[in-house]
């Protein structure tokens, strides 16, 4: 276990590392989320050359490498469309802070992996629990990418310029996607739960923790949050929309 934690972490770093010295020598943007999705790709991928290949490994691994195309093929999309990445506004030309940017999304998908990682090396067949999984993973992966499209498109109708998304899946949740994506992990660690050890199955609970706490309390809804009430903070119709919405869970408005 420890060897394959050791090349995971390893492979990750490498990965990163290389991407970031071509990313900070052209000064763009354009290869941070790229970077992020291929990473998770090949970190499957080396667990299953360590497996039988079976299918419950297999299947595994397509859950992870799809959500990766989808998400990285989206925010590359997306750059490409803007032209730049505005969370690097001031990093980019300093190769000390924008490599820590590089740094800890290398050590973001390593952990988030680990469950994957230790679970997709092994022979293992499915089970009760794995079909749970599947089923969850299905349904984080849908809220996400309607998510994601829904205000992609809102964003770019020019009616709608300078306007908060608040409509489709976004009238019952201010960050849907950010709900998909937690499923999704969750959802991968229960697909995988049956095929750890007791002790991995501690270490692998890092992965839908971590990723949860930096979705909700570190890089995704706290900066949302923060921008939005710099824009709009002085609007009452979108005080009104913030106070009756739920923050992640789509739930029916609060009319209290």
């Amino acid at each position: 276990m420890l060897s394959l934690v050791c090349w995971s972490l390893a492979i990750s770093l490498v990965i990163n590392g290389l991407m970031f010295l071509v990313a900070f020598r052209l000064k763009s943007d354009k290869l941070t989320d790229a970077s992020y999705a291929i990473t998770f790709m090949v970190l499957a991928l080396y667990a299953l050359t360590r497996s039988s290949s079976v299918a419950y490994d297999i299947l595994g691994v397509s859950m992870v490498c799809l959500w990766a195309l989808r998400i990285g093929g989206f925010l590359l999309y997306r750059v490409l469309q803007s032209g730049s990445d505005r969370r690097f506004d001031g990093m980019r030309e300093h190769f000390l802070q924008f490599g820590k940017f590089w740094l800890g999304q290398a050590l973001t998908v390593w952990v988030v992996m680990l469950p994957a990682t230790l679970a997709f090396s092994k022979a293992e067949t499915g089970h009760k629990l794995a079909v749970i999984g599947i089923a969850l993973w299905c349904t984080g992966f849908i809220i996400e990418s309607i998510a994601d499209f829904q205000k992609y498109h809102f964003a770019h109708d020019p009616k709608h310029k300078g306007h908060w998304i608040d409509s489709g899946i976004w009238r019952y949740s201010r960050h849907p996607n950010y709900f998909g994506e937690i499923m999704v992990w969750i959802s991968i660690y229960i697909y995988a739960f049956t095929a750890l050890t007791a002790t991995e199955r501690l270490i692998g609970l890092v992965s839908p923790l971590f990723i949860t706490l930096l979705l909700l309390f570190v890089s995704g809804i706290p900066i949302l949050e923060r921008s939005a009430d710099k824009r709009w903070g002085s609007v009452s119709a979108y005080q009104t929309y913030k106070q009756h919405t739920s923050i992640l869970i789509p739930l029916p408005k609060n009319k209290s």
